[in-house]
């Protein structure tokens, strides 16, 4: 069985992405990691060249910038990272440059891999996410974030990015997954929010222009974490590509769990996923086999 990582990057020292920790922790499983690296106005490429892995596979890219249409770029980058893949490859990984994979999952994940590797009605593997904000402390438990993601596909010219590479299609369909055993780490939310609003800045403008985002953040100076909707208390697992970075934290912050930011609709939904599990009229980017 042979594994490909992919991902794209551009301008990750600048905003500080935890690209080098997102690399490592699918590294194990992986053959080969394509590394889709977009013209930067930072030093990414000899970021991501100081790594000298043998595994990592570097091909520089050059992002549209007047395509600021729902952030379709970087499903066009993402799709050039993963057209770059060996042929003989049966799986694709992908990671994004703030994500990590939950090192605990991946003897049970390459069990998967070979388990499904040649059975054509499974396409893609679903993994379960838990979205960190603010700190390493605190994650996300409203409907604002998306619970579930498609991150392994199978090697088929077919299958491409979706959107702003939010998952995968076949065709223009939804992919047929089988539930991965496996936990995304989505670290986006978690910088000094100096850093934060500069990354925040950056990623707009792949959705709006110039002069709305400089007119939109002209008068901030950081990233206000406090308007968030709802948060709870996280004090468990970490990966270990991760800890050196959750180490060197250096900003506070603290957020009363009982606040929450919400609309009474969203309230009532809230409290039924919280007492069921269930989150009534979620979206679902795939189809469960």
């Amino acid at each position: 069985m042979f594994i490909s990582g992919f991902t794209i990057a551009r301008n990750v020292v600048k905003a500080d992405y935890p690209i080098r920790e997102a690399i490592y922790s699918i590294l194990p499983l992986c053959d080969e990691i394509i590394v889709a690296i977009g013209k930067s106005e930072d030093d990414t490429l000899a970021y991501i060249k100081s790594f000298n892995e043998p595994k990592i596979k570097i091909i520089e890219t050059i992002w549209d910038d007047n395509l600021r249409e729902g952030g379709k770029v970087l499903a066009l980058e993402t799709d050039k990272a993963k057209f770059a893949i060996n042929p003989k490859a049966d799986w694709c990984l992908y990671i994004q440059a703030d994500e990590c994979l939950d090192d605990r999952s991946i003897a049970g994940l390459k069990l998967q891999l070979e388990k499904y590797k040649d059975n054509e009605k499974v396409e893609g593997l679903l993994f379960d996410y838990i979205h960190f904000f603010g700190s390493y402390n605190y994650v996300g438990d409203s409907r604002n974030w998306y619970r579930h993601e498609i991150r392994v596909v199978k090697n088929w010219p077919s299958i491409t990015s979706y959107k702003d590479a939010q998952g995968f299609r076949i065709e223009g369909r939804k992919l047929k997954v089988k539930k991965a055993n496996a936990t995304i780490f989505h670290y986006g939310w978690v910088k000094n929010p100096a850093i934060q609003l500069e990354k925040l800045k950056q990623a707009r403008k792949l959705w709006h222009s110039d002069e709305f985002i400089e007119k939109e953040y002209q008068n901030m100076q950081a990233f206000d974490f406090s308007q968030v909707d709802s948060l709870k208390a996280y004090n468990g697992h970490h990966p270990d590509v991760m800890k050196e970075r959750i180490t060197a934290q250096n900003w506070d912050f603290s957020y009363n769990t009982r606040r929450k930011n919400m609309t009474f609709k969203k309230r009532v939904l809230y409290a039924i996923e919280q007492l069921t599990g269930i989150r009534l009229g979620e979206y679902k980017n795939y189809d469960m086999q």
